[in-house]
């Protein structure tokens, strides 16, 4: 069994609200009692109906918002952003941002005070891109795109592309864990197949926890090496696709057998 890179005890996720003049200081709880652990090396998609607490729970492990109650704990470093790195890749508009300066942003935890690149920055920046498939757009020579080349702006590239040049970014990062929510969103069936294959091939090939939020349930199931099913209010069911399936756990999920597709 490969080492455990994310341990949650009880955790219970959601929304603190602020007290007004007309309200009391509150909290809408989501999902209680969360506990659950993943593993390097390892895929995990995060299935489920909306509402359920996918977004909520990524972005409490990222600590964009507190956790109401329970823990969650990484192994490694200390520092969260050298731990985990989280891609949101809703649509997103960078006026006049190169590629190459968007997976820089990746480097930052890294660099001085100033928040100067040096040539191992360089390298690294360079070498996050051919992974996802940049190297042709993106090489040493010029990766820095200038102003003159429009191909080379974020905005230039499509949907798919932004999604890889994303991943590209919290490679930069280098954490032992990603995050991301919704990945394939806004892509083509094509793009949607690549992303995931190449998210898996980082789980296992760099030994890295990848964890992502999707609807994709038949790419899901085939690329997944296991399956965090969270249930609208009644927690989460972690286990292989075809563990889940034999439980019937699904259709316990989403109120329905989403298998069976007879009008």
């Amino acid at each position: 069994m490969s080492n455990v890179s994310i341990t949650t005890n009880k955790l219970s996720i959601g929304y603190r609200l602020r007290a007004g003049a007309s309200r009391p200081f509150g909290e809408t709880v989501i999902q209680r009692d969360l506990t659950f652990s993943l593993y390097e090396g390892e895929l995990v998609c995060m299935l489920g109906p909306n509402g359920c607490g996918k977004s909520t729970l990524l972005r409490t492990l990222a600590g964009l918002q507190p956790a109401l109650s329970g823990e969650y704990r990484f192994s490694g470093q200390s520092e969260r952003s050298k731990s985990i790195a989280l891609v949101l890749t809703e649509r997103l508009s960078m006026e006049n941002t190169t590629v190459h300066d968007v997976v820089a942003l990746g480097r930052y935890p890294y660099t001085s005070f100033l928040g100067g690149l040096s040539d191992e920055d360089e390298q690294i920046i360079a070498d996050s891109l051919q992974q996802v498939g940049f190297d042709a757009q993106c090489t040493m020579h010029n990766a820095q795109c200038t102003i003159n080349n429009s191909q080379s702006f974020f905005n230039a590239h499509s949907d798919g592309e932004k999604a890889r040049i994303l991943i590209a970014k919290a490679l930069a990062q280098q954490t032992p864990i990603i995050l991301l929510d919704e990945p394939t969103a806004h892509l083509d069936l094509p793009h949607r197949i690549k992303v995931l294959r190449l998210l898996r091939q980082l789980a296992h090939e760099q030994h890295k926890t990848v964890l992502i939020s999707t609807h994709e349930l038949d790419l899901a199931l085939a690329l997944s090496d296991r399956i965090l099913l969270m249930t609208p209010g009644k927690g989460i069911q972690l286990d292989t696709a075809e563990a889940l399936k034999a439980q019937d756990a699904f259709t316990t999920a989403f109120g329905m057998d989403i298998f069976d597709l007879k009008i």
